[in-house]
């Protein structure tokens, strides 16, 4: 593993340089990290707050830091793969309703799986993994972890889109180019500045990115507002004017986010012993998928540090640091958390890889999780300006993972035929539902690549 960094690890940029560069790591995982919260109160009407998942983000952070010795640089989100978890914990069916209580209940089942592995890691090593997911396997992983969230970037781009054609094309409507322009900005400038950028300039592209398009969406609504043309009226300025609503003053300027642990004593009377078991099928098997991802996600950020973080600070400080994250997150924000792609994306293209820089981006999504119009702001920004910021990150993801691929002998039949293993089934969507288990494509994926790795390896001994 090579460097090619700006800031090294334990580089502590300047105080002024280093707000910007949290708050660029901000914007780059700000948009999952509320979504997961928006989701489940859409399938189960919660009423799940956005600012206490920013704040529960920011504590799970600062506890994997905690817990990695300040020497892995990532930013901890919501997770997407508990999501049914958390509808199956929240709800749970007629007989079962245990609401919050129920998410931090099942978050603490996932930290213990964690904790499990943890000391299994710490025990045997990490050379079996190592044997279990060489680079074959973890390459196109990663790669498709990336692929995998190319829809939801292109889905951003065409968020005003009303409707598609029967082939599944978007239906290119007034609003739609309006909300494309956007998009094609943002990710022209992000682009442009990454690459020719002087200085400062290639440091914080996304800011940059994510200013110009928004600029440009202001402008456009600005003018369909002024002409009463609703196709160009691309920001939606509801969470400002709800502030305004209810009026300005301290009470509305500063809001003490809804934390999930006070929510969740109202629930303590309705508690059963026999709601365990239905919470532990929830989120047990799932944890044990994401142990798979945290592997693959934390192979590729020391690809791109050039540290092995599986073997320093260590596998086992990092699935610690990565489960007890996720009880505080899930505490506080209901949400458990893990190491976000966009986060890695973005050290991976900054060249920013100073974990102070992280611990910074943590606070401030702690304290702005209490100021009113910064999340207002947040809240306020484009589908569309995001999904052109989207297209850059996951991109390289998945340009990381091909980039293992490039050492691997394709010659061998066996590398080939596991990386077609994973590749395939992940790029075309293979997914299980076993009972309230859901596996997701990149994990049914994975789990197909190691069974054939394994066995065309033993083969291939004897």
């Amino acid at each position: 593993m090579t460097k090619n960094l700006v800031y090294d690890i334990k580089d502590k940029p300047r105080f002024d340089r280093l707000l910007i560069f949290a708050f660029q790591q901000l914007l780059a995982i700000i948009a999952a990290t509320i979504a997961v919260p928006a989701m489940v109160n859409s399938a189960t009407g919660a009423g799940m707050s956005a600012s206490a998942a920013m704040f529960g983000a920011g504590i799970g952070t600062l506890v994997y830091q905690l817990f990695t010795r300040f020497k892995s640089p990532v930013f901890l989100g919501s997770s997407f793969a508990f999501i049914r978890s958390m509808i199956a914990a929240f709800a749970g069916g007629v007989s079962m309703s245990l609401g919050y209580l129920g998410l931090i209940i099942g978050a603490a089942f996932a930290g213990i799986v964690y904790a499990i592995l943890a000391l299994i890691v710490k025990l045997a090593g990490v050379g079996w993994i190592n044997k279990l997911m060489p680079a074959a396997v973890i390459g196109p992983t990663v790669a498709l972890i990336g692929l995998s969230l190319s829809g939801s970037a292109v889905s951003g781009i065409f968020s005003y889109a009303a409707a598609k054609t029967p082939d599944g094309e978007f239906i290119m409507t007034a609003n739609v180019w309006c909300a494309f322009a956007c998009a094609i900005l943002t990710l022209l400038v992000v682009v442009l500045c990454s690459t020719y950028g002087k200085k400062m300039t290639r440091l914080i592209p996304f800011i940059i990115g994510v200013l110009a398009g928004y600029a440009l969406a202001l402008i456009l609504t600005v003018i369909g507002h002024t002409a009463g043309i609703d196709a160009m009226k691309v920001i939606d300025f509801t969470p400002f004017t709800n502030l305004v609503s209810n009026g300005v003053n301290l009470g509305t300027f500063l809001s003490v986010p809804e934390l999930t642990f006070l929510k969740a004593l109202g629930g303590i009377s309705d508690f059963k012993w026999s709601y365990l078991a239905t919470i532990a099928v929830a989120y047990v098997p799932v944890a044990f998928v994401v142990f798979a991802e945290h592997i693959a996600d934390h192979k590729n950020l020391s690809s791109i540090i050039g540290e092995d973080l599986l073997e320093k600070p260590g596998l086992h400080r990092t699935l610690l640091g990565d489960g007890i994250g996720s009880v505080a997150g899930a505490i506080f924000g209901g949400c458990p958390n893990t190491t976000y792609g966009e986060s890695v994306g973005c050290v991976a293209i900054t060249r920013n890889a100073s974990v102070i820089t992280i611990t910074t981006t943590a606070v401030i999504a702690i304290l702005v999780s209490f100021i009113s119009p910064f999340v207002a702001f947040l809240d306020s920004i484009p589908e569309c300006v995001m999904g052109g910021v989207c297209v850059t990150l996951y991109g390289f993801i998945a340009v990381s993972g091909l980039k293992m691929i490039q050492k691997v002998d394709l010659e061998d039949n066996a590398n080939l035929f596991t990386i077609s293993a994973i590749l395939i089934p992940g790029i075309g969507g293979m997914a299980m539902k076993i009972g309230q288990v859901y596996i997701t494509p990149i994990a049914c994926a994975l789990i197909l690549g190691i069974i054939v790795n394994t066995l065309l390896t033993k083969i291939k001994k004897k």
